[in-house]
């Protein structure tokens, strides 16, 4: 008989169903799918250490961590918003030191960041003078901040920028302007400025000083430039909507600088952020402009008809006189190159031009002259002495009334004691050095060239000299460059200010683009700052806080809070050596 042999018994423990079949590939499926996703997470993670240690590396490199797309940007933005330091230009000078005075910023991918940065005096002698023709002011920088300049002499290149050049020229050395700008700095100093400041010692009250010197500046350049006097410096410190949107136009304009074109362009189309704060700003100033110049045009036949007048009196014709000194006036009288008059709109920017070059750059200095020699009270002490012995040297029936009168006001500086102060030109340049009016400038490259450092600059490239890093540089100034030492101006032989070159200190530009008014701007700084400190000391108030604003030129962000002490009549009379 044939059996069939029956089935293995089926053992429950090692023969596992269906179901947990399905559980056990399920289990292994979901491990190799975490396992996956393990495996991609490290490898983004090991992607992203990769590039952030080789974008760190190249600081070493290139002054700055290079990502990729975004170049340097991260880096620069962290610095605007002050997240990385509270001073840009002072960053900017650290990546300049590490790299020996230049360095090429690489912006994203999709911008028009990229530029080439120096501070080496040889450099910049080669694009201001050597090659000047070659390094203009570019179509980048006339285009960002058109808005505001126009076509003037700041924003202007070529026979626009030279026909400015020429007639600005002209009329800033006649002896009718030098003695227009004597006269109305006269009057705001005395008039003005000195009772704003005894009115603060009077209620004993602390004021913004860079405030104060930005309203003396404004009055006094829209008198030279415009022929009017907007009254900005008075007792009360009344609010000037013109003043106020020249300020947030001008601040607004320089962010232009640090975002990409295509992106402030885009909110200048949409009419949003700082492009409407812009617009807004840019309105106001044109209002101004425009009403002066629409007042000027009625005034002026008036004005040459009561001067062909003989029988007009003398006070009458000096005073016509001088409202004819004025930059518009003057270029009221000119003709373009289609022997055309020119039309309201350039005339409108040929004086938003000198009012941004006259009011900012003097008052802004002064601010930071303030501060230092609070910082360095040896150095007021010797600016102290300088005009005592000059009021000293005075004729003696002139000194003996001004020392016996108690009244402050009888010592008037002449001009040709302003210029016989050599220290307090030297402190003045000093504090320039270190904290220059302009911190940065820009020009674009026309055809290809080579820095004598090596840098190679092709077509189209962006320039920017940083002045107030080249103030910061022991290669340039020696190795108590960040020293504030008014004599190393002074030649050791007689004590008379010896100046430097303008490749070297470029406070004031140079090569044809020198600034025309930097005559004016020493007169107009040293009387206001002899006629401060003769009077007066000026102290800081304790814990205020001091750094530069990001804007075209060299704003203290918080203003300057100070006090004044009027000076004991005898501390002066000592120094007079009498």
């Amino acid at each position: 008989m044939i059996t069939t042999p029956s089935p293995p018994p089926i053992n429950n423990l090692t023969s596992p169903s269906f179901s947990e079949t399905f559980v056990a590939g399920n289990l292994v499926s979901g491990q190799l799918f975490f396992l996956h996703h393990i495996q991609i997470s490290e490898l983004f993670l090991a992607l992203c250490i990769f590039i952030t240690i080789h974008s760190l590396r190249q600081k070493k490199r290139h002054g700055l961590p290079v990502w990729p797309m975004l170049g340097m940007l991260p880096s620069l933005s962290l610095a605007v918003l002050g997240l990385q330091t509270n001073n840009i230009y002072e960053w900017l000078s650290q990546v300049l030191c590490r790299q020996n005075g230049t360095f090429l910023f690489q912006g994203p991918w999709f911008s028009s960041l990229f530029s080439v940065i120096t501070s080496d005096p040889r450099n910049l002698e080669h694009l201001l003078k050597t090659k000047f023709s070659n390094f203009p002011k570019g179509p980048y920088f006339r285009d960002t901040v058109r808005d505001l300049l126009g076509d003037g002499i700041f924003n202007a290149d070529d026979e626009t920028w030279q026909r400015q050049r020429k007639t600005a020229s002209i009329e800033f050395h006649s002896a009718k302007f030098r003695q227009l700008t004597a006269d109305s700095l006269f009057e705001l100093v005395h008039g003005r400025l000195l009772p704003v400041l005894e009115d603060s010692i009077k209620h004993s009250t602390a004021i913004d000083l860079q405030d104060i010197l930005l309203r003396l500046t404004f009055d006094n350049v829209c008198m030279i430039a415009f022929g009017v006097d907007p009254g900005c410096l008075q007792l009360g410190l009344p609010k000037i909507p013109f003043a106020q949107a020249f300020e947030d136009a001008t601040e607004a304009t320089i962010m232009r600088f640090v975002t990409p074109s295509c992106l402030w362009k885009t909110m200048r189309y949409l009419n949003l952020g700082a492009e409407r704060k812009l617009k807004r700003s840019i309105r106001g100033v044109d209002e101004f402009a425009e009403d002066v110049i629409r007042t000027r045009k009625k005034e002026l036949p008036l004005l040459i008809s009561a001067t062909n007048n003989s029988n007009a009196s003398n006070d009458d014709d000096k005073k016509n006189k001088q409202l004819r000194s004025d930059l518009l006036t003057v270029f009221m009288g000119l003709k373009d190159e289609r022997g055309e008059a020119f039309s309201d709109k350039f005339l409108r920017d040929i004086c938003v031009n000198f009012i941004l070059a006259g009011r900012d750059t003097s008052s802004v200095a002064l601010s930071w002259f303030f501060w230092l020699i609070h910082h360095n009270p040896e150095v007021e002490h010797k600016i102290l002495q300088e005009i005592c012995r000059i009021v000293g040297a005075r004729t003696s029936s002139d000194r003996d009334r001004e020392i016996k009168s108690d009244d402050d006001e009888a010592v008037v500086f002449k001009p040709e004691e302003i210029k016989k102060m050599e220290y307090l030109h030297a402190a003045l340049s000093e504090a320039l050095r270190l904290y220059p009016s302009v911190p940065l400038d820009h020009k674009e490259v026309v055809e290809d060239d080579v820095f004598p450092d090596g840098t190679i600059l092709k077509k189209g490239t962006k320039v920017i000299y940083a002045m107030y890093s080249m103030g910061r540089m022991e290669a340039i100034w020696g190795k108590d460059c960040r020293e504030y030492k008014p004599e190393r101006w002074l030649r050791s032989s007689d004590g008379r200010f010896m100046s430097e070159s303008a490749y070297k200190f470029t406070a004031f530009n140079g090569g044809p683009r020198l600034c025309l008014g930097k005559d004016f701007a020493y007169y107009q700084m040293k009387f206001v700052a002899a006629s401060i400190i003769y009077r007066y000391r000026v102290k800081v108030v304790e814990n205020h806080p001091v750094e530069p604003k990001l804007a075209l030129t060299m704003y203290m962000k918080h203003g300057l809070k100070v006090t004044f002490q009027k000076r004991d009549h005898a501390e002066r009379h000592k120094l007079l050596n009498i």
